[in-house]
């Protein structure tokens, strides 16, 4: 061990070492001149561990009798001369080692490095530099060290080597896998876990931890210039995935300047669907900015949930499955959040529709988990609307799949399908559909492996599903899986309820329901919105729900009634009309109607008798035909056939036909 404390301190500290097999590869071969690098780039982000692997490479230079000088840019003036005058410290002997952590501290001297300091040295010379930003183009450009330089992107640790080092660190065995699954691999926060537990609990998410978010914070990011760049970096960490369109919606004109600057973080990737940070910052940098600024965390989760939701809603978008996944993947709070944290961290793959090649996967699928007679139920269903399948795929074929069916009592394609039986007998004992009303069902759903247990089908049924839910206005909206101890505190969660539960081929199929009638999408948006962030379940409160739907004599009858109160605030705010799809502004909901019958075929004089009658105060009807220029009984044919013509085109809006 040697006569001095440091010779104690570097032998603990060996033995606290773990992994980093791939980076001690690379500096054993550096030292042993079997590969052409002489000069190793280490980077990361801050506590990733280059200060522990550098320590640890100095001691193996020592161990192989090489002399060796380890800097930290922190250390050193930032000027040549201060550098220079470091370096001279470097001891005499065969293959001198000098490796300098803090590097990104003396970028502005990056040019002396590669051109006078680092080829002064000796040939036989191995230098490590280690920090923050990876190494500058000018490296990559220069064709010497393009070969002498080799570039370390240090990663962060497997599970195995996290449960380890907990070990090391003297952690109970029975907490090292929750404690190894916060930390993520990040070697500074399973240590400071490691400590903060201590003796306690473990927590479930790091946001309960707020003294180690903070002092994560500070490691990984010395300085964010400014507020823009802040909420550029908040953005960042909630998404998904974050393209400058989002961070225009976020921080304004500023978002390419903001975009660039992200992109150039270490802590930042970039995919082809835009930045992306790493695990563990993504919940450090989440937890710190709800902690420091929960009202703005709120804004925030909303603005971003707005932009994805007005993507979805605009017909035009080339980009809805992707805006739905964005959407989806909002949901940390869910009783779902393990699958929902697992799709984040390890990707997703595509849910978009079915091509007809997909029809055998799917069934496929289907028949091997479910059995053939559901089999044979979905494949009729696919060939009946073909437009309801979505699919997951990869290079070997669908992954997932997510069928959607629309049915009502007079259209039901596949009459002996006992789970949409089940479901409108349900519905017509719970609130009878109204002609023209149809239900939408996601009928079938499953992936490979654990068919609809996992993450995958979570994702296949939620992308889909919010992509019809968005797109077809039904009166009802269900699901139909399997599992009901796995779904049912989902759809909970979701104000969903239970309609029915059928026996259906080797599995028992629960029916959850939403009542759009009810609930309308704008509420069940705000609804599950709060949620995302509260984590609530059950039913809808009630001051977001609507009264039971009008039959459609009733609609009838309040729509002549709304008519003659079509000036009079008071009269439209207490009609029975203000609990339907024609709410919140009835009177701009009629206007609509009648300029819209005006403008069909023969329903120019239509419109001018529902105008003249009910728009332009004339004392009576009698007054109204003098001034039209009709005889009375004519006058009298045309309101009847306008009257009637309007409740059907009103109708059509609330029954969500139009």
């Amino acid at each position: 061990m040697g006569p001095t404390l440091s010779a104690v301190l570097d032998d603990a500290r060996r033995r606290g070492f773990v992994g980093r097999a791939p980076e001690l590869r690379s500096f054993t071969a550096a030292l042993a001149g079997t590969e052409p690098a002489r000069v190793l780039f280490v980077h990361g982000p801050g506590g990733i561990g280059k200060s522990t692997l550098l320590d640890e490479l100095r001691r193996r230079a020592v161990q192989a009798q090489r002399p060796a000088l380890l800097l930290h840019g922190r250390d050193l003036g930032g000027s040549i001369e201060d550098v220079a005058s470091a370096v001279a410290a470097l001891p005499d002997g065969p293959g001198p080692v000098l490796l300098v952590d803090g590097y990104e501290l003396l970028t502005r001297l990056d040019r002396w490095f590669r051109e006078h300091l680092l080829p002064s040295l000796p040939a036989d010379s191995v230098v490590v530099l280690a920090g923050r930003e990876p190494p500058d183009a000018a490296w990559a450009a220069d064709p010497g060290w393009r070969q002498l330089l080799r570039r370390l992107d240090l990663a962060v640790l497997p599970a195995t080597e996290s449960v380890e080092l907990l070990c090391r660190l003297g952690v109970p065995e029975d907490q090292r896998g929750r404690l190894a699954a916060l930390g993520r691999g990040h070697p500074l926060t399973l240590t400071l876990l490691a400590e903060a537990c201590a003796g306690g609990d473990v927590p479930a998410r790091l946001d309960q931890l707020p003294q180690l978010v903070a002092e994560l914070c500070r490691v990984l990011v010395r300085e964010v210039p400014d507020a823009d760049h802040r909420t550029g970096l908040a953005t960042c960490a909630h998404a998904y995935r974050t393209t400058e369109d989002l961070l225009a919606a976020t921080v304004g004109p500023r978002a390419p300047e903001v975009w660039a600057w992200l992109a150039a973080r270490p802590f930042v990737g970039r995919s082809g669907d835009g930045l992306y940070p790493h695990d563990l910052v993504r919940d450090v940098f989440d937890a710190e900015f709800a902690q420091r600024n929960p009202d703005a965390y709120v804004a925030l989760h909303r603005t971003m949930r707005q932009y994805a939701v007005g993507r979805l809603l605009d017909p035009a978008s080339l980009s809805r499955h992707r805006d739905a996944t964005e959407l989806m993947l909002l949901h940390k709070r869910s009783p779902l959040e393990s699958q929902v944290r697992q799709l984040r961290d390890s990707g997703v793959l595509a849910v978009v529709p079915a091509a007809p090649a997909d029809r055998a996967g799917v069934l496929e699928l289907a028949s091997a988990a479910e059995g053939p007679e559901p089999a044979q139920i979905y494949g009729r269903w696919i060939d009946a609307q073909p437009a309801g399948l979505y699919v997951a795929r990869s290079e070997t074929g669908v992954e997932a799949f997510s069928l959607h069916v629309y049915v009502s009592p007079e259209d039901n394609p596949i009459p002996d399908d006992p789970v949409v039986r089940a479901v409108l007998d349900a519905i017509e004992r719970r609130s009878p559909l109204r002609p023209g009303e149809r239900v939408g069902i996601n009928r079938g759903l499953g992936n490979r492996g654990a068919y609809q247990r996992d993450a995958l089908s979570l994702l296949a049924g939620s992308v889909s599903s919010l992509v019809e839910w968005l797109s077809r206005p039904v009166a009802w909206n269900v699901v139909t899986p399997l599992h009901e101890d796995f779904w049912r505190p989902f759809f909970e969660y979701l104000g969903f309820g239970v309609l029915a539960r059928v026996r259906f081929g080797s599995g028992d199929v629960t029916a959850y329901g939403w009542d759009r009638r009810r609930l309308p999408l704008e509420e069940f948006l705000e609804l599950t919105g709060r949620r995302e962030l509260t984590g609530e379940t059950g039913p809808p409160p009630a001051e977001l729900l609507r009264p039971a739907p009008l039959g459609r004599d009733a609609f009838e009858e309040a729509v002549r009634a709304a008519l003659r109160d079509i000036n009079r605030p008071d009269g439209l705010a207490a009609n029975a009309l203000a609990g339907t799809a024609l709410a919140p502004d009835l009177r701009a909901s009629l206007l609509a109607g009648i300029a819209r019958l005006g403008d069909e075929p023969k329903g120019e004089p239509l419109g001018r008798v529902l105008d003249r009658t009910y728009l332009c105060g004339t004392p009576s009807q009698e007054a109204a035909a003098e001034v039209l220029g009709l005889p009375f009984s004519t006058y009298r044919r045309y309101l009847g056939r306008a009257t009637a013509r309007l409740v059907d085109l009103l109708w059509a809006v609330e029954v969500g036909t139009d």
